[in-house]
């Protein structure tokens, strides 16, 4: 068991420390914004996603519907809430549809 400071560190802090220290946090962040996508959605929005790209704070979703788009449109604030709810930190400042 690593210790520190005389303490127990639990592994979840273990891994959270190491992928800090080792600039991991943004891939794992990519991957985890794709999944939160496609938990929240649903097939029905799923199917028409072509591409999920995260760039910084900015969350780029690809869309093979226009139809779609324009109604994922109305709902941005609501969607980038729900993805940060998911994701447990305010990851994504903001939504581009294209």
């Amino acid at each position: 068991m690593a210790k520190r400071n005389n303490e127990h560190i639990s592994i979840a802090d273990a891994l959270k420390e190491f992928v800090e220290t080792n600039k991991l946090e943004t891939g794992l962040n990519k991957v985890n914004v794709a999944d939160a996508w496609a938990n929240l959605m649903g097939n029905g929005v799923n199917n028409y996603t072509t591409s999920v790209q995260l760039e910084r704070d900015i969350l780029y979703i690809q869309l093979s519907s226009s139809v779609l788009r324009e109604e994922l449109s109305y709902g941005k604030e609501k969607i980038i809430s729900m993805l940060n709810e998911e994701l447990g930190k305010p990851i994504i400042k903001k939504l581009v549809l294209r």
